[in-house]
């Protein structure tokens, strides 16, 4: 399709709009954390460094950084296993109610957090209450979790409909086991899809703050932190410097899944894993 020069000059300027529109936010916090005032106040009149290393120094931004990494670090292991085990289930067998397994499974993502805080909070106080489950990084796990194993789900399942069901049925016939099977030839196939999927999982994680506030008790997390500490204007300046940190990790995941999703690898995992397949089912 060729466009005029009036239409192109429109879509770019569209796109700027866009893109104005989403991140000039982020760049008015992020040239916040440069800020030499306590105060703040646009424009900027005082540019300085100074508060980067107060936060880095400061014990409860360390605690919440290392809480808010194993959480996601854990959300994003069950996130894997459980969104494999779903989309692999999904896309290879056919059985009864699977659309619905498929509904369910998608769910959680498009619920409000604040609700699924709250069915969280009552199921983990009044049902396992009694049996000794407490608030605490455990519990904070399991709710992220909910959600991330969606990402991981739609990544591994968009990439398992693109390949084809008859190279599984090839490594069969072949004689291999089913655990043969996926090592060889379904996990080659999707193992960029899940790098991708569990990249997106642990950004979820990392920055969710609603679901965290019902199930995390007396823990901190990075955002339950500075949500907490923005009210106290003396260490407005340390949030600021703390919210172009999140901004710079979250955009590394992001960015190195997008590519990987991009990635579908298919042709040359393939070629590699049938013969592969065939040879450990003929070793003695």
């Amino acid at each position: 399709m060729v466009e005029s020069r009036l239409t192109r000059a429109l879509l770019r300027l569209g796109a700027g709009f866009t893109l104005f529109f989403i991140y000039f936010p982020l760049i008015v916090i992020a040239l916040y954390a440069f800020n030499g005032n306590v105060t703040q106040r646009w424009p900027i009149e005082d540019w300085s460094t100074k508060w980067f290393p107060v936060a880095f120094e400061n014990q409860g931004v360390r605690d919440a950084l290392k809480h808010s990494v194993m959480a996601g670090l854990g959300a994003t292991a069950i996130a894997l296993v459980l969104g494999t085990l779903a989309s692999t289930a999904i896309s290879r067998y056919r059985f009864f109610g699977r659309e619905i397994v498929t509904f369910a499974v998608i769910l959680p993502i498009a619920l409000p957090g604040i609700v699924t805080g709250l069915a969280l909070q009552a199921t983990i106080k009044d049902v396992l209450g009694p049996f000794g489950v407490k608030f605490g990084l455990a519990t904070i796990v399991i709710g992220h979790a909910t959600f991330c194993v969606v990402v991981v789900y739609n990544n591994v399942l968009a990439r398992l409909r693109r390949t084809s069901g008859s190279l599984d049925e090839a490594s069969a016939d072949l004689g291999a086991d089913n655990w043969q099977t996926f090592r060889y030839v379904m996990f080659p196939q999707m193992r960029t899809a899940l790098l991708a999927g569990g990249l997106l999982a642990f950004a979820l994680s990392f920055d969710e703050i609603i679901v965290t506030i019902f199930t995390s008790g007396a823990i901190q997390t990075l955002p339950i932190w500075m949500y907490a500490t923005l009210f106290r204007p003396t260490e407005l300046p340390i949030v600021n410097v703390v919210a172009l940190f999140v901004i710079l990790v979250s955009i590394i995941p992001v960015y190195f899944a997008q590519k990987l999703a991009g990635d579908t690898g298919v042709a040359g995992s393939t070629a590699q894993a049938a013969p592969a397949a065939t040879q450990e089912d003929a070793t003695p």
